[in-house]
């Protein structure tokens, strides 16, 4: 059996240039299928823990969902220019960029700023979490993180615009 780095980002197995092209088609009209399933969904998980990425990252894959990684908020950006996920948790403290840039970048990016961007973080502050919203975040988990809380989270986030599952906390 091949050994593979669990933390290395690569390219999807499975997606070729006409899916990849196809997903942003589908993400710009925010078109929907009924028979659309969780695998469909990538996943971008940036936590400069090895252990917090692993989690992360394991717990998603076992829900269905396609995930690729970073570990830091350059890489974040690098990776979601090339990936184009659906959905991005982002760890705020980072060494090289930390989260709150990172998501600024991001937003400024042709093709990105729709793709809804969760706040993973120790600093629950009230403060913290409203400058966390006020860069742009989507939605906020308070480390250590509640899985149950995230998995409702994320399929909100995830859900046709306009379903009313919304979940924010």
């Amino acid at each position: 059996m091949e050994h593979k780095d669990p933390l290395a980002t690569g390219p999807l197995p499975g997606l070729d240039p006409r899916q990849e092209a196809e997903a942003v088609r589908r993400r710009k009209l925010n078109l929907s299928n009924e028979h659309d399933s969780a695998k469909k969904f990538l996943i971008l998980v940036v936590d400069d823990s090895a252990d917090n990425l692993a989690a992360l990252s394991l717990d998603l894959q076992q829900q269905d969902y396609r995930v690729v990684t970073a570990t830091n908020g350059e890489e974040a950006i690098s990776v979601a220019c090339n990936t184009l996920p659906d959905l991005i948790l982002m760890d705020i403290s980072m060494p090289k960029l930390d989260g709150l840039g990172a998501t600024r970048r991001i937003r400024e990016k042709e093709g990105l700023q729709d793709i809804p961007v969760v706040a993973i973080s120790a600093f629950s502050t009230e403060g913290f979490q409203r400058a966390a919203y006020d860069v742009g975040f989507a939605g906020y988990l308070p480390k250590p993180i509640d899985f149950g809380r995230m998995h409702q989270l994320v399929a909100g986030l995830l859900a046709p615009r306009g379903s009313g599952s919304l979940i924010r906390p």
